[in-house]
């Protein structure tokens, strides 16, 4: 009841006497300050709004121009050619009252204001036209043509200073859309070393007959909706590929991010949940205030879509019977807890404030400290989070539409994220250090399958022994977006708030701040049935499950930019010679590249399995001389190169054959050459973990801060999922997995043949063994205790 009271700002009772009004004070000055930050947000919001807008001028910009056309009117010129004239001719009657030379100034004014926007309007306009050159990336580095240095130049002329991290959305150019004959073209071309003749020759009629029929009708709707919409492929792509699918979004579409690899920077779980909390509201405070600096091409000044950052937090994807929505609210102050099978509000902000570090521990600690047991069919309730959509549409309706059930749902689904108080102990601990980053990378992927909101933009996971990581929905935004909030968020806490020497919270704790609330249910039997049927197909999906986590410390980029080669395509080229070894065949390959270039982009395939990288493999398995194979591997990372910056330019061809069979399923035609190509298996499927922000960490000082990335679940039933990251320039982590019930798959037995195909290509390409490579595997940065080991 303690709560309750602290819920509202006064009581009243009816009496015969009338209504006695009781006030409390302390609750409306709760009120006015969380209302006036309401309010400074949006006066924040505001402004930014006004900056983004004008950008690349700025609104002090607007003075200039009034100054300079009202100085040039007094030397007695007119630098409107007449229009000031026009425009004092119709001013409204009720400017009679002004004297004429008011009315002067009034009429320069508008037009001053007039010119200003044109010129917004023509630098946003050329802008805008200069960010739809993409050359450059087709270059060879250090060797510039004259027509890029020139646009070099215009760029930042035109791109103005200290922009925001939406300045540039207005200027982003649309993603074009792709002939039909080059898609094609690509796309015979990136199946033909995975066919028979027969089966290429079939493939190539159905090509030839769909570009020649029905391909330019589809095409014709495709450029309609290019024209009409600022990317012709994301809202698609949103809808079908994640917010229509049906099954589980546990394990098949949500994907996680791990802690630092070899430090735990307090063993206090309360404590590194105090610093892990402030540091991710500190990020939203800088994402509400867009002090976040614009995402750009590394190494480069050229910027990227910023659009999926809007929905980090206070987001949520609702089930529904056909297809999900994702929804976003605009504001929370609460984050809802989950621990030992109790949900809880607990409140991020008191008297307009963010609540300190030390004061979140105190509150964790609070949570951690209840005794109280959760309420019938509480404990396992996220299980429909976790199985089949459909079910769980049809339980939120029947049982959580109304009462108090939907007030929990709605403080659950409303919350700023979601964090899961964990009481195991995960990390790279014990005598067997693999098999516990197995284990870690189970944990966040899935944990118990019902200790994760999986509807939740993200879940924050905090276990026993103060390890953290996190779980994040697939379908509003790609793994960049989280990866970027998820790099500051840990250098926030252990380079700039850390910790005592106890292992607490630095500062003090207000003793006055109140419990987290505890949320109430009233879940039936028949609810509770629901929920045991969908923890059973997501614990069957969980169990099945075969995860293999690796940091491979032999060597890393520093040794393979030596030999003059892409990092990525020298992975790329290790994983197809490592499927290679294990199966004898090749498999059409996923390679997850971004399409931010361009307004509202997001992902695009790169088909990294090549004829030419299928050559040069088959070279090097026949013993063929190392000089051949180290052509033709050049050869290979040559065309990977190519494929993905033509992908990263809106020349991919995936996103667009998908766009394709859209329109054709809208049309009701059938097509049997885009039925073929998406039925196709992705038995390899790929993506690498970005570091985008080196310059939050000193991996000179402080050499064991290392962030190893994160990873997903395998696409295809008989596949492999393979997430990797590239540390510093001496480390690469590597996240496979896969599934038991497929025999032909192992995800230990392919992280073996990957370290061994990452060895002997380093070999290859040196012309002997590397240092490196002779050193034992524990060789690089030593973890601080047997505990961390």
């Amino acid at each position: 009841m303690a709560e309750a009271h602290q819920a509202v700002a006064f009581q009243f009772t009816i009496t015969r006497e009338g209504i006695d009004l009781q006030l409390s004070h302390e609750a409306l000055r709760q009120v006015y300050l969380s209302g006036l930050r309401s309010w400074k947000k949006r006066v924040v919001r505001l402004k930014n709004n006004v900056i983004t807008g004008v950008y690349p001028a700025s609104p002090s910009s607007w003075l200039f121009v009034v100054i300079a056309i009202l100085a040039t009117m007094y030397t007695r010129s007119d630098p409107s050619m007449g229009l000031i004239a026009k425009i004092q001719e119709h001013l409204p009657a009720s400017s009679d009252s002004l004297s004429v030379q008011c009315q002067t100034v009034v009429s320069a004014v508008l037009f001053s204001t007039l010119l200003w926007l044109s010129l917004i309007f023509t630098m946003k306009l050329c802008l805008k036209q200069l960010l739809s050159y993409h050359h450059w990336m087709f270059e060879q580095h250090g060797n510039l043509s004259n027509t890029t240095k020139v646009w070099v130049m215009l760029v930042r002329i035109f791109s103005g200073r200290q922009p925001q991290l939406y300045s540039y959305q207005g200027s982003l150019p649309n993603l074009p859309v792709p002939t039909i004959k080059d898609t094609i073209k690509r796309y015979l071309e990136s199946v033909r070393p995975l066919m028979s003749d027969s089966e290429f020759k079939r493939m190539t009629t159905l090509a030839k007959e769909f570009e020649d029929s029905l391909g330019s009708r589809l095409q014709w709707y495709l450029k309609l909706k290019a024209l009409w919409a600022s990317n012709y492929v994301s809202d698609w792509w949103e809808e079908y590929i994640y917010l229509r699918g049906r099954g589980p979004i546990m394990v098949n579409s949500n994907y996680y991010g791990m802690d630092f690899l070899y430090v735990t920077p307090t063993p206090i779980q309360a404590a590194r949940a105090g610093n892990t909390l402030h540091a991710i509201l500190m990020y939203r405070r800088k994402l509400n205030k867009e002090e976040i600096k614009p995402s750009r091409i590394p190494g480069t000044f050229i910027p990227l879509c910023a659009a999926q950052c809007e929905r980090i937090f206070n987001t949520t994807r609702i089930p529904g019977d056909e297809t999900d929505s994702v929804v976003h609210w605009q504001d929370s102050e609460y984050v809802a807890v989950y621990h030992r099978g109790r949900y809880f509000r607990l409140w991020l902000y008191q008297a307009g404030r963010m609540l300190s570090p030390r004061e979140i521990e105190h509150q964790i600690q609070r949570i951690l400290d209840d005794p109280s047991p959760p309420a019938p069919g509480e404990e396992k309730l996220a299980a429909l989070t976790a199985g089949d959509r459909i079910p769980w549409a049809q339980a939120r309706k029947e049982f959580f539409s109304s009462g108090v059930n939907k007030r929990s749902l709605d403080c659950i689904e409303k919350a700023a994220f979601f964090v899961s108080l964990d009481e195991e102990e995960q990390g790279m601990m014990g005598d067997d250090p693999e098999a516990s980053l197995d284990r870690y990378a189970k944990s966040l992927l899935h944990g118990k399958c019902y200790d994760r909101w999986f509807d939740k933009s993200f879940s924050v996971v905090l276990y026993k022994n103060g390890k953290t990581g996190l779980n994040a929905e697939h379908s509003w935004a790609d793994a960049p977006i989280v990866s970027h909030m998820w790099e500051y968020v840990l250098a926030t806490d252990s380079f700039r708030l850390g910790y005592n020497e106890e292992g607490h919270c630095k500062g003090d704790v207000n003793p006055s701040l109140p419990c987290p609330q505890r949320l109430t249910w009233d879940i039936s039997v028949e609810c509770q049935e629901r929920v045991r049927r969908s923890l059973a197909v997501a614990c069957a999906l969980a169990d099945d499950i075969d995860f293999h986590v690796f940091p491979f410390r032999d060597f890393g980029k520093g040794n393979i930019k030596k030999i003059r080669m892409s990092p990525d395509a020298f992975i790329q080229a290790a994983l197809q010679l490592a499927y290679y070894r294990e199966r004898g065949i090749f498999c059409l390959t996923y390679e997850a590249s971004m399409t931010r270039l361009f307004r509202e982009g997001r992902t695009e395939t790169v088909r990294s399995c090549t004829s030419e990288s299928c050559a040069f493999i088959k070279a090097l398995e026949h013993g063929k001389p190392a000089d051949v194979c180290r052509r033709l591997f050049r050869t290979a990372s040559e065309k990977h190169q190519l494929l993905y910056r033509l992908a990263m330019t809106g020349a991919g061809i995936d996103r667009h054959l998908f766009c394709l069979y859209v329109v054709s399923q809208y049309l009701g035609v059938e097509s049997p050459f885009l039925k073929k190509v998406l039925s196709e298996p992705w038995r390899l499927s790929t993506s690498q973990t970005p570091f985008q922000q080196a310059e939050l960490f000193d991996f000179v000082n402080h050499p064991d801060f290392i962030i190893c990335g994160g990873g997903f679940g395998p696409v295809a039933d008989d596949g492999y999922g393979v997430s990797y990251a590239i540390v510093g320039e001496k480390l690469m982590c590597f996240h496979i997995s896969s599934k038991h019930s497929c025999p032909q798959t192992d995800s230990h037995r392919f992280g073996t043949q990957l370290r061994k195909a990452l060895l002997d290509l380093l070999q290859l390409m040196s012309g002997d063994q590397p240092e490196e490579s002779r050193s034992e595997q524990n060789h690089g940065p030593k973890p601080q205790s047997k505990k961390e080991l």
